[in-house]
């Protein structure tokens, strides 16, 4: 028998013997604390682990840290509405045409916002730390009947991304009082083509309204990747020397009368 075989023959006496002693140990509490990781840990680098950590540094660094575009200033995703989101909506309509399409409006979800971003450049690993799913751009067409109960459950979210144009009156507790798309009220019997990632179109995150459309275009290539599309969004915007800079405009309001 070699020294393996009395291993694998040994290994499970020697779980009945851990196993059929008691410990006296007991557990008296449960304690936690914040560390906060920032550049005070910079003061008194680590020689040895930042050798050790060298060549990877340089491959990740080498993969994500090509500069795309730039923000203006910091933007986060928040509810009711937020520069980010307000961002990242205009961006699925900005990338329509591209895909044949001409939608009104387009929805973000907040929950695939999975980061923010700071003043300044913004890289390739930036926007993957905003869209690190495999979330991809989509179309389908609503009833203006269908758009509202969308908007409704918007609403009782609290918030969600929607393109420019769109304005929303809810109430704190998750009520629709009003919505105009355009400066128009909202035709029930109308049809209103909507893009979206395909997350959402599945009904996901309470827009359960999103998967009664009909016309759905949804290609499933990787490149349709919503992290695709921000990048492209930002190298063309890059191009033309603009630096981006969304803002808080109103799309989403709480009512406090």
């Amino acid at each position: 028998m070699n020294k393996k075989s009395v291993f694998f023959a040994s290994f499970p006496l020697l779980l009945a013997s851990l196993s059929s002693c008691s410990s006296h140990y007991q557990l008296s509490g449960v304690e936690r604390t914040r560390i906060v990781v920032d550049k005070r840990f910079d003061a008194q680098p680590d020689a040895k682990a930042a050798a050790f950590l060298a060549p990877y540094k340089h491959q990740v660094d080498s993969v994500l840290g090509p500069v795309l575009g730039t923000v203006a200033h910091d933007m986060a995703a928040k509810r009711p509405e937020s520069d980010l989101s307000n961002l990242m909506a205009d961006i699925l309509v900005w990338a329509a045409p591209k895909y044949g399409e001409q939608p009104v409006l387009g929805i973000y979800n907040m929950g695939g916002i999975r980061a923010a971003l700071t003043r300044g450049e913004v890289t390739y690993g930036d926007v993957l730390d905003i869209a690190p799913f495999e979330n991809k751009i989509c179309f389908t067409t609503l009833t203006g009947e269908q758009l509202l109960k969308l908007f409704s459950q918007i609403a009782k979210r609290g918030g969600e991304g929607v393109s420019k144009g769109v304005e929303l009156l809810i109430t704190a507790d998750g009520q629709l009082v009003s919505a105009r798309l355009h400066g128009k009220e909202i035709d029930p019997k109308a049809a209103y083509r909507v893009t979206t990632i395909d997350y959402l179109l599945g009904g996901n995150d309470g827009m359960s309204a999103l998967n009664e459309g009909s016309q759905v275009n949804s290609p499933q290539e990787a490149v349709n990747n919503t992290r695709f599309i921000i990048m492209d969004y930002f190298r063309e915007k890059q191009a033309k020397g603009i630096v981006v800079d969304a803002k808080v405009e109103g799309r989403i309001r709480i009512d406090n009368r």
